[in-house]
């Protein structure tokens, strides 16, 4: 018996959302309708390998990050695909959480399209502007619809529901009001993209022009003509004396450690300054705590290498112990400490920060720290925080590390013998004056640049508002975007 042909009425109360179950209020002539409803996809799967000489455009996840599709033979693809067309819409299933969605590109024919399994494909038709749906799909009215009802145990294995994705209600305007919509989003877009590049670009030349800046501070470079007109009568060899004068009253732990090493030369110096150790300069090296911490915030803060942020100490995130803990007073921490991270990533080992004059009352530091205590610490600290910091430091640092598997350590025997450039006493104060001026001056530049979350709220904003009709574009006139629906689903009964 032949099937009863549903009527218009019908086909539109399946298609359409009902008013009571639409998410937001959308413009008059705009609709609201089932994914399914735009979607006349048909699974079109082929197996790759019995076509092992055709070169094909492969659109799978791994390659969506690079912009562009792969180009791969056929019997170099290990499953089965779907063949897709220019225009459709690929919306990845896999992870939700990551927005990806990719438009199908026009290949002019050269090559047969695939798509991995883990997209979702939907087909262009006359009711939707694929650029408009591409955009909707990105949108965060829609990523959460997605990303609510997933199956998996998570992470990369979550997966979203193809079945409950074609339920999923998306606002529809008139096809010209989707053209004029993408059209503005994509400007818009772009010119965030092109701000982002600028702050990134305003980045990179901050950080090579910091790093100039400690070159030819520790190569005497910085103050050549600081030291023209400010006639020095002390060297750095008159530092050194009296710091060895002071190791000999406080008989300090590592006065003769390192004295018979010979000091390489690493890099020629002013006449005035001298390569020495870091041991040279320092009263004391410890290790910090290794009891458990918790998180009560009455207790006295442990400092961790977490916390150490570009030469400075960063006092959220902490951790605590008892006040009344016996590690506490051990593991003290006074102004112009220097905290030395003696483990961790490669790029990170050796970071050091100089503890400031106005930190809390009483604070301590975990056992994965080093405690370096110089003599004439509020002369010596920050130019040796800066030294171990720059480029120059650390890449001299890097040479002492010993590497295991994803982690890299160099404990307080290597670090004193870490060879530094000593200035004369005045010259240090002046580099470090100098230097601190710069980082200031740059950080209230970074600060102005610091629009990153203010791009990606703005580039949401956008989204949002687009689909709800609220960029300004709509045409209250233009026919309603039901008329165009009502064709293709007469289209599809025929």
């Amino acid at each position: 018996m032949r099937k009863k042909q549903k009527t218009m009425e019908e086909l539109l109360e399946e298609a359409l959302v009902p008013e009571e179950e639409q998410p937001y209020e959308v413009p008059g002539n705009w609709m609201w309708v089932k994914l399914k409803t735009i979607n006349k996809d048909k699974k079109r799967n082929i197996d790759p390998k019995s076509f092992k000489d055709e070169m094909f455009e492969l659109y799978s996840v791994p390659s969506f990050p690079e912009g562009s599709p792969e180009f791969i033979k056929g019997d170099e693809i290990g499953s089965s695909k779907q063949l897709v067309n220019k225009d459709e819409i690929l919306l990845c299933k896999i992870n939700p959480r990551i927005n990806r969605v990719w438009k199908v590109l026009n290949n002019h024919g050269k090559f047969r399209q695939l798509a991995s399994t883990e997209w979702i494909v939907i087909s262009e038709n006359k009711a939707i502007y694929s650029e408009y749906l591409l955009y909707l799909l990105k949108s965060p009215y829609f990523r959460k619809l997605i990303t609510s009802n997933v199956s998996g145990v998570g992470g990369s294995l979550t997966r979203a529901r193809p079945k409950e994705v074609e339920t999923y209600p998306i606002a529809v305007p008139p096809i010209k009001e989707q053209k004029r919509i993408a059209d503005k989003v994509e400007r818009l877009l772009s010119k965030i993209d092109e701000a982002k590049r600028l702050i990134e670009e305003a980045k990179e030349t901050f950080e090579l022009r910091r790093a100039a800046i400690l070159d030819k501070a520790f190569r005497g470079e910085l103050t050549r003509k600081w030291r023209e007109e400010n006639h020095l009568n002390s060297t750095a060899s008159t530092l050194l004396d009296k710091i060895s004068k002071l190791k000999s009253e406080r008989k300090s732990k590592f006065k003769d450690q390192l004295d018979s090493g010979i000091l390489e030369h690493l890099f020629d110096l002013p006449s005035e300054w001298k390569w020495v150790r870091l041991n040279d300069l320092t009263e004391e090296f410890t290790y910090g705590t290794s009891a458990k911490t918790n998180d009560d915030p009455s207790g006295t803060p442990v400092i961790r290498m977490g916390n150490i942020i570009d030469g400075y100490l960063d006092l959220n995130d902490l951790k605590y112990l008892p006040n009344n803990h016996e590690e506490v007073l051990k593991y003290d921490l006074e102004t112009n400490d220097l905290l030395f991270n003696r483990t961790n990533s490669y790029e990170l080992v050796g970071k050091t920060a100089v503890v400031p004059g106005d930190i809390l009352n009483r604070i301590t530091f975990a056992s994965y720290l080093i405690r370096v205590r110089l003599f004439f610490k509020n002369i010596l600290a920050s130019y040796v925080s800066h030294y171990i910091n720059s480029h120059i430091g650390r890449k001299i640092l890097l040479t002492m590390v010993t590497q295991q598997v994803g982690q890299a350590n160099i404990n307080s025997q290597k670090l004193a013998s870490l060879p530094i450039p000593l200035p004369p006493e005045e010259e240090i104060i002046e580099i470090t004056q100098q230097i601190n001026k710069y980082i200031e001056r740059e950080k209230k530049q970074k600060e102005k640049l610091s629009l990153e979350a203010d791009l990606i709220t703005l580039k949401q904003s956008i989204l949002s508002k687009a689909f709800r009709g609220e960029l300004g574009t709509n045409d209250p006139t233009e026919e309603s975007a039901i008329e165009l629906l009502k064709e293709v689903l007469q289209e599809q009964v025929k």
